[in-house]
């Protein structure tokens, strides 16, 4: 098949996989900006979500994009190194062109996937989760707290130590997509010389605003609950 056994198509496949994440980005972060000005309207939209069959659905969506994406990008990393040989040691005056996130995308990608457990036994496993096993009828967590995204928000980032952690993850986050969204549209077409400089200039941009979404709720949370109450 063209787009499993080619190069092209291979990276067309991370291509599409990895816009549909940002995308899904650019909204959780959206909608977490909503806890700012207001909880109940912010746990409004946590019940609407929620354990509801169009949620279900877009989990399952999300969850595939996302093992697609990881695995082509090991994949791709992999072929890349095998490709590249011991040229791979070598230091060329080519590599100076290179930004340092192109370099390490995939560890970049692996420490976003780290924190992404992390997040998902923070929230998701207090959320959804426990919504599915009361669906099931199993109790396997507070089922007042589970539509109370609020309350979970406040809770971890009050922590420094969660506040911290989550903003390292987040610098991370930063780099692979700066390079990630340019790589993606790069792919889709947009690389000649007058859309090249306007591609990165966009990539920078959109991935300050996307991560800029999600530092703002945590240092929003984290002040307001230890200097401000």
């Amino acid at each position: 098949m063209w787009l499993i056994n080619s190069s092209i198509g291979r990276k067309l496949i991370m291509s599409i996989s990895g816009i549909m994440l940002v995308l899904f980005l650019l909204f959780h972060g959206l909608m977490n900006m909503v806890v700012i000005f207001s909880a109940d309207a912010y746990n409004a939209i946590c019940a609407f979500l929620g354990a509801n069959w169009y949620a279900l659905i877009a989990t399952k969506g999300l969850a595939l994009g996302f093992m697609v994406h990881i695995l082509y990008a090991m994949y791709l990393s992999f072929q890349n190194l095998k490709a590249r040989g011991k040229e791979r040691y070598a230091v060329t005056d080519k590599q100076d062109k290179v930004s340092w996130a192109s370099q390490n995308m995939l560890v970049l990608g692996l420490i976003v996937f780290g924190f992404l457990a992390l997040h998902l036994y923070h929230f998701w496993s207090k959320m959804q989760l426990v919504e599915i096993g009361h669906m099931l009828g199993k109790h396997v967590g507070d089922i007042d707290k589970a539509v109370d995204g609020a309350y979970w928000i406040t809770y971890w980032f009050s922590q420094p130590v969660y506040a911290i952690i989550y903003l390292v993850w987040l610098s991370a986050l930063w780099f692979h997509l700066t390079h990630g969204v340019w790589s993606s549209l790069h792919s889709l077409g947009l690389n000649n010389q007058t859309w090249l400089p306007r591609v990165k200039c966009i990539s920078n941009i959109f991935a300050t605003l996307v991560v800029l979404l999600f530092v703002s709720v945590v240092v929003y949370t984290y002040v307001y609950q230890n200097f401000v109450l």
